[in-house]
């Protein structure tokens, strides 16, 4: 019987889809496998379900042999895996694309909206038992409506943003070199290069790959063209943003605030000088993470395994070089 190895625990429904057919191990410690338990537990397996925190490079596929077939990543990215290395071995690689748009866009708009309306600030001000009578100058942030959202990426998770600014009436500019249009009216969103979209939005929201191209693209030089009381949101990929570029906007005062679901590194060390600001808002990767996407990926996880290890298209494919 084939052998499969995840490196995490996933919800049920797709564990149970390989356990009909094949011998399933499964990682069930909270953080990723240790290097060397990982190259240990991977030898023999023809399937391979990985998380975006595991380097799956030549040595991984080396450690597994011959066996191997195919490689999923729990993930819509994978830039963990080596795809020139994959490409070489012939083994298929898939993704679960899709199925966490909606659910990211949601968090996306929601870190926009905390961060506008200072609501953990106001959260952490009750709490601390500081709320003696209403003020007009208390917590006071910004609207949203009518203000103008940019965007950078306008994939299917970047079109979703847009569409979640409809209903502020907010005017989108989008930067997209791959944007197979320049103007979507049913989206209120018009193409434009970088530096328009940086100098013109309110609220700049982050959906693109990570690449050579799009590393720290917003760093000290694009922070300076945004304007004082923008905010940054980013729910990409953490090294999209220049770090302490961003605490130096951030702190002073150059930028208004930032919303962040993915930092750099990833997780973001506990003496971090960005989470000493007020003017951040700060979750744990989180952008998929609904009961129903996360189910729906490890389903679609699992028909990737099953179909790559039956010799059959996998309904999932990345793309190799």
């Amino acid at each position: 019987m084939e052998k499969v190895f995840i490196t995490r625990k996933i919800p049920e429904s797709g564990i149970e889809l390989l356990k009909a057919k094949f011998e399933v191990d499964v990682w069930d410690g909270e953080l990723p496998p240790p290097r060397a338990e990982l190259l240990r537990r991977v030898k023999g397996c023809g399937g391979l379900l990985t998380m975006l925190s595991d380097k799956i490079d030549s040595e991984v596929f080396a450690a597994a042999g011959a066996s191997l077939k195919v490689v999923t990543n729990y993930a819509v990215g994978y830039d963990n895996i080596d795809l020139a290395a994959s490409a070489k071995l012939g083994l298929r690689v898939g993704n679960t694309p899709g199925v966490l748009t909606e659910t990211t866009a949601d968090l996306a708009f929601a870190l926009l909206m905390s961060v506008a309306r200072r609501i953990v600030e106001g959260n952490q001000y009750v709490q601390d038992n500081r709320w003696k009578t209403w003020g007009p100058e208390l917590l006071r942030g910004y609207d949203l409506s009518g203000k103008t959202l940019g965007i950078v990426g306008f994939g299917r998770i970047g079109q979703a943003m847009a569409k979640r600014g409809l209903g502020f009436n907010m005017p989108v500019l989008f930067y997209s070199p791959t944007a197979p249009k320049d103007v979507y009216p049913e989206l209120n969103a018009t193409k434009a290069d970088l530096d328009r979209v940086l100098r013109e939005a309110d609220f700049l929201s982050l959906h693109c790959p990570l690449n050579d191209r799009s590393r720290k693209l917003i760093n000290a030089e694009a922070l300076a063209k945004m304007k004082d009381t923008a905010i940054l949101v980013n729910t990409a990929r953490g090294p999209v943003v220049d770090s302490k570029a961003l605490f130096d906007a951030l702190s002073s005062g150059k930028l208004a605030g930032a919303g962040l679901d993915v930092t750099d590194p990833e997780p973001i060390l506990a003496d971090d000088p960005l989470l000493k600001l007020s003017n951040v808002v700060i979750t744990p990767h989180i952008g998929s993470a609904s009961y129903e996407t996360r189910a729906k990926m490890s389903e679609m996880s699992a028909e990737n395994i099953i179909a790559g290890i039956e010799g059959k298209p996998l309904p999932f494919e990345v793309k190799l070089p």
